[in-house]
């Protein structure tokens, strides 16, 4: 029984083989075969690098993830007032070589201590009110 239900097998295998391959010399069969295994090596190959090339671009992908992370984040930058200024308007007059525009300023400047250990002059208080500010003030 084993017999004949092995021969049956290689009667559909040999159904599914094309008549060109059947028909053809052995060396063509072995030059077909040995070029498949050649494409079949390439084929891996090539299926090894694009693998290799996917992991390196996900971990450079991952780590350009992690810097705009890191970038997104806003610094906290406190200040402190030392000084409040009067920008006074000097009558002085400029040979009009060098022109400090905020020399020219008029109203109050501040003088900041930062967090980051800079001191900062500003011209323009800002936003708030310069009769409200008093040295000290964040």
């Amino acid at each position: 029984m084993a017999a004949v239900a092995a021969l049956g097998e290689v009667t559909d295998r040999f159904e599914e083989i094309d008549e060109e391959i059947l028909r053809a010399p052995v060396e063509e069969i072995i030059q077909r075969t040995r070029l498949l295994e050649t494409e079949v090596k390439v084929l891996k190959g090539e299926e090894q690098n694009l693998s290799h090339e996917k992991v390196q671009k996900e971990n450079e992908i991952r780590e350009n993830s992690e810097k705009v992370k890191l970038n997104k984040q806003l610094p906290y930058l406190i200040g402190n007032i030392v000084e409040i200024l009067d920008a006074e308007d000097g009558d002085e007059e400029e040979d009009g070589a060098n022109v400090d525009l905020d020399a020219q300023r008029k109203g109050k400047a501040v003088v900041l201590k930062t967090s980051t250990r800079q001191t900062i002059f500003l011209p323009v208080v800002g936003l708030v009110d310069p009769e409200e500010l008093k040295p000290g003030d964040l």
